[in-house]
């Protein structure tokens, strides 16, 4: 196996965008608040509420002062403190893993099982048990597997992961939110934003990477940790999850290739390998091949590009697909896209006589080139149909189940289901959809409420009354893209609408 391209990987640092007038909105971003991230290592407490030190403030600054140091000695940071941390972390009600262990059942001698686990791993006497797989249906109709760990792995790997982080976020670029701390699917969906409305944008290319969990490759996976990870017992503790396989009816089934989606280390090592078989490259080719100005916002495997001119967008895509060949990956050909978008699409498109633009999906919202109320581009973001469908089938589905459960019962959970749909999709612009899912939980309920007895007699009055003492109400919830933005990014420029912005930071991913 040939070790990756040497231009690929020493790029670390963001640097401006390749055109001095107008730099790329993702380009002058800081790096996910690192020092936010080191003040919450070693602040957060345990249920004992005594402070937790873990020495990671060190790793983080020695590999923050040091791009391209490997890091040999890291297993000793894997202690018992972090240990006990990563279980209070755990969720009490997950799924039990192969060993059928709860979290519940493991804690009824917490001290004595994380000092035993401690003692295994670091005599190499730990063995990673295969995952248990479950499967849960996609949005196409076919099922995405899943791998449940078993309880001691997933405290494990939530363990060795937070101490590869205090590296790995000093290295990640900015354009990159998923699953890293201090970040969110709306931090993405702010940059993404805020680019579109603010840069030139008149292209998008909306890139899928088909079964990307599945096709990740062991042998570049380890070669890409090897660049910042020198302590061979970690790297063999990594490769044994690889490795585990998954039990599936019983059945031990090897795995060759790809992380199991569902364990605590398989986000990281997606981000480590889209890095630097991604990341990096793109980076690179925005700064030295693009003619105009390219933006990126990539959530995990979820990447949305934005470009001012067509040709650097085909050209992007025509060396991309090279690239992600080389790494044992592929773009999935009826999935990925280019279409024309932004500011001025409509415009352009109504000149050539031709409809008007399309729209792409990106972080559970389809992206609409729209107007406002002044006649002027506004990006509309709208939950999308077929997610909102799927959401009132689960509840429907549910409140069969809980038919004839009391009222108090399932007004806490339509209340939680409703709350948590209102905190993610309350952006600007969709209070429409955020309403037409409340209202269909409110019928679907009284549908419920009077199929439980032919005598029932429930009425709308007292639907509403109900909805309104247990469903919060449709609201937003969310602020515009570009205030938050700006707040989290502060930068020089007169737009920041910050004075005075002491930070040059910038940038939308």
């Amino acid at each position: 196996m040939n070790d990756p391209q040497k231009s690929d990987l020493s790029i670390r640092a963001m640097k401006s965008a390749n055109k001095p007038e107008g730099s790329g909105a993702e380009s002058m971003e800081r790096r996910g608040g690192t020092k936010g991230n080191t003040e919450e290592t070693h602040t957060r407490r345990a249920q004992d509420r005594a402070s937790v030190t873990t020495g990671l403030d060190r790793v983080r600054a020695r590999a923050k002062e040091r791009k391209e140091e490997k890091f040999t000695t890291l297993l000793h940071h894997v202690d018992t403190d972090l240990l006990r941390r990563a279980y209070f972390q755990l969720k009490r009600k997950a799924a039990p893993g192969v060993d059928r262990v709860t979290w519940q059942a493991y804690g009824e001698q917490l001290e004595a099982n994380l000092a035993d686990l401690h003692e295994r791993v670091h005599r190499g006497a730990y063995r990673a048990p295969p995952s248990r797989r479950v499967y849960i249906e996609k949005e196409d109709g076919r099922k995405r597997p899943l791998g449940i760990s078993s309880l001691e792995d997933k405290l494990l790997q939530r363990t060795v992961i937070e101490v590869l982080n205090a590296i790995y976020e000093v290295d990640f670029l900015g354009f990159s939110y998923g699953f890293r701390p201090g970040r969110s699917q709306h931090d993405a969906l702010d940059a993404l934003a805020y680019a579109i409305t603010t840069r030139k944008v008149n292209f998008i290319l909306d890139l899928d990477v088909e079964r990307f969990f599945d096709k990740i490759n062991h042998g570049w996976l380890i070669e890409f940790l090897k660049h910042r990870i020198a302590d061979r017992r970690v790297l063999r503790l990594i490769g044994k999850w690889l490795k585990a396989g998954v039990m599936e009816d019983a059945v031990l089934v090897a795995t060759e290739e790809g992380t199991p989606q569902g364990g605590s280390a398989s986000p990281f090592l997606a981000n480590a390998y889209l890095h630097y078989c991604f990341d990096l490259w793109a980076d690179r080719w925005r700064r030295r091949e693009a003619s105009g100005q390219v933006t990126i916002v990539r959530f995990a495997d979820d990447i949305v590009c934005g470009f001012e001119h067509e040709a650097d967008a085909k050209r992007f895509l025509e060396q991309l697909r090279e690239r992600m060949g080389k790494f044992s990956l592929s773009l999935h050909p009826e999935k990925t896209r280019l279409i024309e978008f932004g500011r001025f699409a409509a415009e352009h498109r109504a000149a050539r006589g031709e409809n008007k633009p399309e729209t792409f999906n990106f972080l559970g919202f389809t992206h609409i080139a729209g107007k406002s109320r002044a006649g002027r581009f506004q990006l509309k973001r709208k939950t999308r149909r077929d997610r909102l469908r799927r959401k009132v089938d689960a509840v429907r589905h549910e409140l069969k189940r809980r038919m004839h459960d009391p009222i108090v019962q399932q007004g806490q959970y339509l209340g939680q289901v409703v709350r948590g749909f209102i905190q993610y999709h309350g952006v600007p612009g969709n209070f429409r959809r955020v309403s037409a899912f409340r209202n269909e939980v409110v019928k679907l309920w009284k549908h419920v409420l009077t199929r439980r007895s032919q005598k029932d007699k429930t009425t709308w009055e007292r639907m509403v009354i109900l909805a309104g003492h247990w469903l919060p109400p449709a609201r937003i919830l969310h602020p515009w893209p570009d205030a938050r933005f700006l707040v989290k990014h502060p930068r020089w420029e007169p737009s920041a609408l910050i004075r005075p912005a002491r930070i040059y930071a910038g940038g939308a991913g």
